[in-house]
């Protein structure tokens, strides 16, 4: 049987002197970078995809632009979303030294996973056609209903239970490892991507299937790993479920799958609203959109290492350091994408030249960049209080900033649009509001009065 020690950074904290400001800033970064660097990986290989989608045609790039946000809303739940609650609830009983019952969580959060797959790969195996002839037209549809098939249908069970078990990882503290692991697949990816989608001809379709392939072989490999005690503890496989402990990660991964799912479908809904203006104005917004789903994977390395921080401190009764640990990475999110933010919006063509040469689709995109790139400083912040969140078991916040975007970013971009005057750039200015609004009320949320003991 393999064991291992705790990594230092989670060290109990109970009896210890209150750490220093630089004390958490360090702790945050050292499980951050890994998982950052990863996120960078996963960032150009997404970036690739993109470049792919575009090549194949702006009816291909409007159908991909819809299929988009549910391709990263399975990417959240399995990773950030259920996987933040694997984190929050493994790290917690780590925290409060009950090794067993982090032990027979692995069992527990791999079913889960199956069950969560399966709802991906069935739900949208069957309505991805007809999705995408509702929202982008029937040329679009058969461009992109390949691809998701092969996401999908093939890809969803492998993404999840490599998301969970990457998780279980983190929830031990081994952020390095679980990065290590996946660095491979994000290698992989975007070469085999290239080669079925254009050598080999298969078009959009190609995108899907090497995705599709990389994942299954990732999740054999994060289960090699899992089951050898990476984690710092070996799994329980066998024995009886337990309701408790479903709860343990589904009070917190159920709520956040909740979130994910409105998040994307603030996209969804906002790509609805533009379809009256044309497939061009699809196909923009799905460029702009990227720029979005680019700072989840940067979000996330910072993210991951609050959820897993704050929840060994809560769960060994230090709510005051657990606090001051979502702060200070919170501060370093809004940092991070903040800067990226404004470096996109002051020359927006720059960017969406990367993906497009159609000057229609560049301009209306370099326009929505322009308006919602300054707001990104407020969806970093945002972002890791949710993750932080999560760790404390305190999701009411998170679902407030939640409802907040979503309102904003439909309803007053519509009115803006619309009653206004604006025009399509009006729901360009809901979005980046809805943004804004989502980094304050997440942030609102990490106080004294609302993290505390019950």
């Amino acid at each position: 049987m393999t064991t291992a020690t705790s990594s230092p950074s989670f060290a109990s904290t109970s009896s210890a002197p209150e750490p220093t400001a630089s004390a958490l800033l360090r702790r945050v970064l050292a499980l951050a970078a890994p998982t950052t660097l990863l996120a960078s990986l996963q960032l150009v290989a997404q970036l690739i995809e993109t470049a792919l989608a575009a090549r194949q045609g702006t009816a291909a790039l409007a159908g991909w632009a819809v299929v988009l946000p549910f391709a990263l809303l399975m990417q959240q739940m399995s990773a950030g979303a259920m996987g933040g609650g694997v984190v929050a609830a493994i790290a917690r009983s780590l925290g409060a030294s009950r090794r067993d019952e982090a032990a027979a969580l692995v069992r527990h959060a791999l079913i889960i996973a199956v069950v969560g797959g399966l709802v991906f790969a069935v739900g949208l195996s069957c309505f991805a056609g007809l999705m995408l002839t509702v929202v982008a037209g029937p040329e679009s549809a058969k461009a992109t209903t390949g691809y998701a098939l092969w996401l999908f249908g093939v890809g969803a069970v492998p993404v999840w239970l490599t998301n969970t078990l990457a998780s279980v990882l983190r929830g031990g503290g081994q952020h390095g490892l679980a990065a290590r692991a996946l660095t491979l697949m994000w290698l992989t990816f975007p070469v085999l991507a290239w080669a079925l989608t254009e050598p080999a001809g298969l078009g959009l379709a190609g995108v899907g299937a090497a995705f599709a392939l990389v994942s299954w072989v990732a999740a054999l490999v994060m289960a090699v790993i899992v089951l050898r005690g990476g984690a710092g503890f070996v799994p329980t496989l066998r024995g009886e479920t337990s309701w408790v402990l479903f709860k343990q990660i589904l009070s917190v991964g159920a709520v956040a799958c909740v979130l994910a799912t409105i998040a994307n479908l603030t996209t969804v809904l906002v790509t609805a609203q533009l379809r009256s203006y044309g497939t061009v104005a699809v196909a923009a917004y799905g460029i702009s959109a990227r720029l979005e789903f680019m700072m989840i994977p940067l979000s996330f390395g910072i993210g991951a290492a609050l959820t897993a921080l704050v929840g060994r401190a809560v769960g060994a009764g230090d709510w005051r350091t657990a606090r001051r640990t979502a702060w200070m990475g919170g501060l370093l999110a809004l940092g991070v994408t903040g800067v990226v933010g404004l470096g996109v919006a002051s020359a927006p063509l720059a960017f969406v030249s990367l993906f497009t040469k159609d000057p229609a689709v560049a301009d209306i995109a370099a326009s929505a960049l322009a308006y919602i790139g300054p707001a990104f400083g407020g969806f970093g912040l945002g972002m890791a209080m949710y993750f932080a969140a999560m760790g404390a078991q305190r999701m009411r916040w998170p679902i407030f900033a939640a409802l907040a975007r979503i309102t904003l970013a439909v309803g007053a971009g519509s009115l803006l649009a619309h009653q206004a005057g604006m025009g399509m750039v009006g729901h360009f200015a809901g979005v980046a509001l809805g943004i804004t609004a989502y980094g304050v009320f997440a942030a609102a949320g990490v106080r004294r009065g609302v993290w505390s003991a019950r």
